[in-house]
């Protein structure tokens, strides 16, 4: 069984305070985009053994036994002890700390592809709960749809946001962030105005008015990001930002209004319509 595990991008970025758990509250908003990878399960013959993992596409950094998907069936199979072993493969498409979830998206889609697969009968809220023993950002992935979030991310309330008028282009030039240490480097403060409020307005506002807080010290110590941003808005973007804590960028664009944009060989693109 194969299922297509996509991506997002943030919409704003606030960090609001440091919490007493060593985490920062947040709020932004998630969109997800049509940026795939492939994750396919199958059962294992034996099951004596232990679960395996393959991979394919762009490299993931670290030790297989470590990757996220792996730590899903894990998850799952402490409270489902009877749960077959599996043989899982992931084709990797979208591109590594980069700021889209990626990550975190495998790892929720997996959760919901063992409770397809074998019956599990777990309900949304139920995997939510399973996603957040991930990461703060999994639970997004099992919802999907455009939401404004708060806490470390995992609070979410569902929002009417459309983009498909528009278009979009992602552009990760292949620098990793160290999310902990962009963290360290932001004076968490409060919003003027929230983000939830901001978006509903048209997007030829956003320019304006929606920030990311990590643009600031992540521009500052990486100008070539500042500058694919300045490059976007140069050749007509609506609007512009950093998603998470990078090193993506993405502009949106009129509806089928993509220029022409000379980009350095080792950086990835992609263009949603």
């Amino acid at each position: 069984m194969v299922l297509f595990s996509n991506c997002k991008i943030n919409l704003g970025l606030n960090i609001t305070e440091k919490r007493a758990d060593g985490y920062h509250n947040i709020e932004t908003a998630f969109y997800p985009v049509q940026w795939h990878d492939a994750i396919e399960i199958i059962q294992a013959a034996d099951s004596a053994v232990s679960p395996s993992f393959t991979a394919t596409g762009l490299v993931i950094p670290g030790k297989k036994a470590d990757n996220i998907c792996l730590k899903a069936y894990m998850v799952l199979k402490k409270d489902f002890p009877k749960l077959p072993t599996i043989k899982m493969h992931l084709h990797k498409s979208v591109p590594v700390g980069a700021g889209l979830g990626g990550g975190s998206g495998n790892g929720a889609f997996t959760l919901q592809l063992i409770n397809k697969k074998f019956n599990l009968g777990l309900s949304s809220e139920q995997l939510i709960d399973y996603a957040f023993q991930l990461g703060s950002d999994c639970p997004f992935f099992i919802v999907n749809q455009p939401c404004f979030a708060t806490s470390r991310g995992e609070k979410m309330e569902v929002i009417s946001l459309d983009l498909s008028g528009y278009s979009i282009l992602i552009i990760h030039p292949g620098i990793h962030i160290n999310t902990a240490l962009a963290f360290s480097k932001l004076e968490p403060q409060k919003p003027i105005k929230s983000i939830r409020d901001i978006i509903q307005q048209p997007v030829e506002t956003w320019k304006k008015e929606l920030v990311n807080d990590f643009e600031k010290t992540i521009f500052r110590e990486f100008p070539e990001i500042k500058t694919i941003k300045q490059l976007l808005y140069n050749r007509g973007a609506l609007y512009v930002s950093l998603s998470g804590s990078g090193s993506s960028i993405y502009g949106i664009f009129a509806k089928n209004d993509l220029p022409q944009v000379n980009l350095r060989n080792n950086y990835l693109q992609k263009i949603i319509f």
